[in-house]
């Protein structure tokens, strides 16, 4: 098993007492010792999103003695966070993940460094960023995120270590070409279609099953760092929480991969917005939520139609909307205006858009799918709209 290549030999750093004491634990297993400990305090890990994921590896990683931790999240601490992301706590809801994870971290471990980025990783700032770091651990949410920092390692040689989450399954896996292995466009060349992926707060998430991801990234990263056991190079690991099955899948470097492939032909970020959102042939005809809101003020006639589920209504509506949620719309076609102009919505434009799709088929001509949903309209018209 290679070690990762640290900037400087482990060697040029000692353990103080109190460290020998507080990773005594640890050092006696003969794998890490007083060397694989020192490497550990040398090393520098980039946790992108301290939502999920980034929470329990964070935690664990702080707790190994990774000697530097960067954090990167331009979320602030939402009460709908709290059932999964223990970095933080109620008294943290309005604040900054990063101020958070830090305070919570450093409690943890006060020897350790927290460099932290309140942005979001993007195509001018991943170079820099990632470039700094021995190991980045990928706890994003979002595709455009998941293309960019895997092409980035790619370039700059640094292990990626990848963690997905989906209600009741997880899956994890170590992108690292320059270890012989595939990066993530070998595993997804395309993604899919906007639609078809949706986020925790659209289809929900089991609390403990980030955590079981996050802490399996937080595993790789150590083993890395210190150079001991199989990781997961190559290797594909799915987990059925509902089941508490394992299953395992192997995933090879793709040698016509377009970043890690023998003739790559992106060699810089691009548009990555532009290319996971890209039309997929929908016809779903959109409005913005600005565009909403003239027409509302300005007294035209139209119908608003939320998908959500009825405990998401409670929490936050658009006022005069109507409520039909998805699953029951196949029932109630007749309270949906087939000539006034109706605008569908849901929290971020997914289920609206499977909606419309839908009632297409049902012969609706009339409709407009919010485009960003109950997010885009807090962010644009209404910041008093709770946000969960």
């Amino acid at each position: 098993m290679a070690k990762v290549t640290l900037d400087k030999s482990s060697l040029e750093v000692d353990l103080s007492s109190d460290e020998l004491l507080r990773y005594s634990r640890q050092i006696n297993l003969a794998q890490v010792g007083k060397e694989g400990q020192r490497r550990l305090k040398e090393a520098r890990v980039l946790c992108i999103g301290a939502g999920g994921l980034g929470s329990p590896a964070t935690l664990y990683l702080a707790a190994a003695g990774v000697g530097t931790l960067g954090i990167i999240d331009q979320d602030t601490v939402d009460l709908s966070n709290l059932h999964r992301q223990l970095l933080h706590g109620t008294n943290d809801v309005g604040r900054a993940k990063t101020d958070s994870a830090r305070a919570r971290l450093l409690l943890i471990n006060p020897t350790i460094a927290i460099e932290t980025y309140t942005t979001r990783l993007n195509a001018s700032n991943a170079i820099d960023l990632i470039r700094n770091y021995d190991i980045v651990v990928d706890g994003s949410d979002n595709l455009p995120t998941r293309y960019l920092s895997s092409d980035v390692c790619v370039w700059e040689r640094k292990p990626n270590i990848y963690g997905s989450v989906h209600q009741f399954e997880g899956q994890a896996s170590l992108f690292a070409p320059h270890l012989g292995g595939p990066c993530y466009r070998c595993l997804f060349p395309e993604p899919p279609p906007p639609e078809a992926i949706p986020s925790c707060a659209e289809a929900g998430v089991l609390g403990v099953v980030p955590a079981l991801i996050g802490i399996i990234q937080a595993l790789e990263a150590i083993k890395l760092i210190i150079g001991t056991g199989d990781n997961l190079l190559g290797r594909l690991l799915h987990i059925d929480a509902l089941t508490l099955r394992f299953r395992e899948f192997k995933i090879r470097r793709d040698p016509n991969c377009p970043v890690c492939g023998d003739s790559p032909a992106i060699t810089e970020p691009v548009d990555y917005e532009q290319f996971c959102n890209r039309s997929k042939g929908s016809s779903v005809r959109g409005i913005t939520a600005v565009q909403l809101n003239e027409m509302i003020s300005q007294g035209e006639k139209v119908a608003l139609v939320d998908v959500r589920e009825p405990f998401e209504f409670e929490i936050a509506r658009i006022p005069n909307s109507q409520l039909i949620p998805l699953g029951t719309i196949p029932e109630r076609l007749a309270e949906i205006p087939r000539t006034a102009t109706t605008v569908v919505m849901c929290k971020t434009g997914v289920r609206s858009a499977r909606a419309i799709e839908f009632l297409r088929g049902e012969g609706f001509e009339n409709l407009l799918n919010l485009e960003g949903g109950l997010d885009a309209w807090r962010e644009a018209v209404d910041s008093t709209l709770r946000k969960y």
